[in-house]
């Protein structure tokens, strides 16, 4: 199933309702090597700071340092 756009080797951009992002966390995390693996939600809008889920191996980011994309 194609949940998104490829905008890096590793990352992708979605558009989803919800339901949509909860089924395809789901299916992630499912898959996912948590002892190797990192995998992030960014979640867009307002008060973007408290809407980052991060799952696996690397340690968050200093959200209030320098980010390049």
């Amino acid at each position: 199933m194609n949940h998104g756009q490829r905008v890096q080797n590793s990352v992708f951009e979605c558009i989803l309702d919800a339901g949509q992002c909860k089924l395809l966390k789901a299916e992630l995390l499912k898959i996912i090597d948590q002892e190797k693996d990192s995998l992030r939600f960014y979640y867009l809008g307002n008060n973007y700071k408290n809407k980052v889920e991060h799952y696996g191996t690397k340690e968050t980011f200093e959200q209030e340092g320098i980010l390049m994309l």
